[in-house]
């Protein structure tokens, strides 16, 4: 089990950029570097939806069509921590977004969680 934290969250305006942060706690980082992290997202009112993944190693990622080429996911598995960069940002990007890991990508790209942590609002105004 991994316990992650996700931070970087705030209020921006359309076309700006933020950069999210999943933090695995000291006692999860050698499980965490073994894991594939993904990025999910929860409007108010609407189901929690896949963002991005990303494999242990870092060089294989999946981007939710609806945020291709403005997020950018990636992982530092030195310091325990996947990051989402969000460009371009726009007001229907506004969600909490969370993070959560498993050993397999297949399961992080099809939400295959029971539980999550608390998240970081992002909110995007026009």
């Amino acid at each position: 089990q991994v316990h992650l934290v996700e931070s970087g969250g705030g209020m921006v305006q359309a076309g700006g950029s933020l950069r999210l942060s999943c933090a695995a706690s000291a006692a999860s980082g050698r499980t965490f570097s073994s894991y594939a992290v993904g990025w999910f997202r929860q409007a108010p009112g609407k189901e929690r939806e896949f963002v991005a993944a990303i494999n242990w190693s870092g060089d294989n990622t999946v981007h939710a069509d609806s945020v291709s080429g403005r997020f950018i996911i990636s992982r530092d598995n030195a310091k325990n921590t996947v990051y989402l960069q969000m460009n371009n940002l726009k007001v229907e990007d506004t969600a909490v977004y969370y993070c959560n890991a498993d050993p397999k990508m297949g399961t992080v790209v099809a939400v295959g969680f029971a539980s999550w942590g608390q998240g970081t609002q992002v909110t995007v105004s026009s």
